[in-house]
């Protein structure tokens, strides 16, 4: 896991349910953890564009479901800056379905364009992604 050289706006709380925007048999995942975040005590932790997440699939194929599974969040609708002072927005949050904690992607086809910080981050999903914004 590369660092990323962007100011990116954590706007995604634990609990929320996300879609996923891959081929890999699940629709949507629930967030229950953000791997490696720190907070305060008693504060919800969040994520953003690039960070690891685990969560449980709540749609999708019956194989799929109420599996859990690590992903990678690869859009979201908050701006955040970049370094070169422009501002990335995206129209929904879409999370890519990893096969393990080393950022193998699940599926082979991804509906979209990913941010630019979460291909630098993670090279892998750089090679399956066919549009990188």
């Amino acid at each position: 896991m590369q660092p990323i050289k962007a100011n990116v706006t954590r706007c995604l709380p634990v609990e929320c349910e996300i879609h996923v925007c891959d081929n890999s048999g699940a629709k949507t995942i629930k967030i229950f953890t953000v791997v490696g975040a720190k907070t305060v005590k008693n504060r919800y932790s969040s994520c953003g564009v690039g960070d690891l997440v685990m969560g449980s699939v709540k749609k999708g194929k019956p194989e799929m479901r109420k599996q859990v599974v690590f992903a990678i969040v690869v859009r979201q609708k908050k701006e955040y800056r970049r370094t070169d002072g422009m501002r990335v927005k995206f129209a929904d949050n879409a999370v890519v379905v990893l096969k393990d904690d080393k950022g193998n992607p699940k599926g082979t086809i991804f509906k979209g364009p990913i941010a630019k910080e979460a291909a630098s981050r993670w090279p892998a999903v750089a090679k399956v992604a066919s549009i990188i914004v």
